[in-house]
C-alpha cells in the first residue's frame, strides 16, 4: 500500500481515528467500517484490545498491519494515531491487499 493512499481516504471522509473513536465505531451495530489499519509500531496493548473488539462485536471485520508507523501516518493525517478504521469498501480493498493481515 501506497502510505499517502490515507491523505486521499482522509480527503474523502472515509476514515475514523483514534482508538476510542474506533471503538464506538465497532460496538455499534449499524457502523459502516469495513477494515481497519493498524501502525506497524503500535503496542501489543492496544493491538490486543482492537482484536478482543473485533471477536467480540464484529468478526467479520478485517484488520491489517500498515508499513508505516504512527510518526508517518501523523504527518499525513495531521494526527499522530495508530489506529485507522475505514468506511468505504473499494478504498478499503484496494488498499489492504498489500498489507499483513490479522
Amino acid at each position: 500500500m501506497n502510505i499517502s493512499t490515507l491523505g486521499l481516504m482522509k480527503k474523502k471522509g472515509v476514515l475514523i481515528t483514534g482508538f476510542d473513536a474506533v471503538e464506538r465505531e465497532i460496538k455499534d451495530p449499524s457502523s459502516k467500517v469495513c477494515g481497519i489499519f493498524l501502525a506497524s509500531d503500535l503496542s501489543p496493548k492496544s493491538k490486543k484490545e482492537i482484536l478482543f473488539l473485533r471477536d467480540k462485536f464484529c468478526s467479520r471485520l478485517e484488520i491489517a498491519v500498515l508499513p508505516a508507523g504512527m510518526e508517518e501516518t501523523g504527518a499525513i493525517l495531521g494526527k499522530k494515531t495508530g489506529i485507522i478504521a475505514v468506511t468505504d469498501e473499494g478504498f478499503w480493498k484496494s488498499s489492504a491487499k498489500d498489507c499483513e493481515q490479522l
